[in-house]
């Protein structure tokens, strides 16, 4: 790491410092930011709208021919086909953004992730598409660690972070439709 790279990256005491306004965000009804469409490793399209689908996830994305998760089949795992990254967790972490690829987030919204306000299965109203919050834990991957820094990873899996989700969520589709920038995160109940 260059020691530019080293200034440009959140400390582990900035990260601390943070918490308590990542858990401000709004409980319910933060708006998409940066949805974000991957064709490719490493590649990034910002789009106004995205289609996506129980049966395929994001059309077009890796999710059906080289997922990160696997069902026992060797299917794609549901719960990973959406990730959502809080609004204020990705302004403290990516501060490159000249040089420094966007996480790759479906969307950003600026909302608590955590599990307290975010159970396991708990259904998500995105505009038309229906989200549930998935029980696979987003714990960063060594790309977010190289991208971000040691002590974003760090911070993501530190003694009692896991369940503040500092990475983000992942959520299963359960209605198909189009995510578009501007629509709004709602929590509703069973559907």
């Amino acid at each position: 790491m260059t020691s530019e790279a080293a200034v440009t990256q959140a400390t582990a005491t900035e990260l601390m410092a943070a918490i308590p306004h990542i858990l401000a965000a709004p409980k319910s009804g933060a708006a998409i930011e940066m949805l974000c469409h991957r064709p490719a490793y490493n590649q990034r399209a910002f789009v106004d709208r995205l289609r996506v689908t129980r049966a395929q996830g994001i059309p077009g994305e890796r999710w059906e021919t080289s997922p990160w998760l696997r069902l026992a089949d060797g299917s794609g795992h549901p719960g990973i086909q959406i990730s959502i990254l809080q609004k204020r967790v990705l302004d403290l972490v990516w501060r490159d953004r000249e040089t420094v690829l966007h996480p790759g987030d479906t969307f950003i919204a600026d909302m608590d992730l955590s599990e307290e306000n975010l159970p396991v299965g708990q259904v998500l109203q995105v505009g038309e598409v229906v989200l549930r919050v998935s029980d696979v834990f987003n714990e960063a991957c060594v790309k977010w660690k190289a991208r971000y820094g040691a002590a974003a990873k760090d911070w993501v899996t530190a003694p009692g972070h896991p369940k503040l989700r500092l990475r983000g969520v992942l959520c299963s589709i359960e209605r198909d439709g189009a995510l578009r920038n501007g629509d709004l995160v709602t929590k509703i109940g069973a559907i």
